[in-house]
Formats: structure tokens, sequence, C-alpha cells
């Protein structure tokens, strides 16, 4: 929440400008889930989704069966972590390091295409 206008300010992709009928949305977990950040996401221009704090909580209540909403990022992590080399860094350079990272999502994207079935 702290760094949240110094990420905004530091996005390298260069955006499109938003219009009317082109919103770009800004997808937050409930960690940012404060007056001061639905500020700051206004204020560049994105279309806040942000998940309210115990929202997940009581719609477990309402709905039997209801399965918490994994984020893209959270389950990115994830699949990440199941390569032990990515979890635990072995490699002392950064470019090894980074050659792993890149095999690992390489990986991931292939078995997402279900190519290895």
């Amino acid at each position: 929440m702290k760094l949240v206008r110094e990420t905004f300010e530091d996005i390298q992709v260069e955006r499109p400008i938003p219009s009317q009928t082109k919103k770009q949305g800004m997808c937050l977990d409930k960690g940012y889930d404060y007056d001061e950040v639905r500020d700051l996401v206004a204020e560049f221009k994105f279309t806040a989704h942000i998940r309210a704090r115990g929202e997940e909580a009581q719609a477990i209540k309402k709905e039997a069966g209801f399965k918490a909403r994994r984020w893209v990022v959270e389950r990115t992590h994830s699949w990440m972590n199941r390569f032990r080399r990515i979890l635990i860094r072995w490699e002392k350079r950064a470019d090894t390091y980074l050659a792993m990272l890149h095999l690992a999502c390489g990986l991931i994207t292939w078995r997402c295409t279900g190519l290895l079935e």
C-alpha cells in the first residue's frame, strides 16, 4: 500500500490513453482496500477492481461450495514455487537464475496449453 504511487509511476509499458469506451482496469487484492489507494488509482485513470476486506468470508458463509477466487499473480506464484530451483535460489549469478526463471515460465506455459498431455 505504501509503494502504490511509486509502482504506478514506474510502469515500463507504454499505456494507451484511457477513454470512456476503452477503460483500463486495475485489479488489486484486499491488502489495497484503502481510500488513498482508490484515489491514486483514479488519479492514474485506472478503473479500480479492489476486493473489499471481509467480502470473501461473507460469500463463503452465504453460498455453499463457494471457492475463493485466486488472483492470477497468486496462482502464478504457486506454480513457480513447484520448481525447487526457483523456490530455493541455488544459483549465485543473476543471469543463471534468470535463465532458470525463463525455463520455468516456459514449462508452465507449455503445460497450460495442453501440449504436454
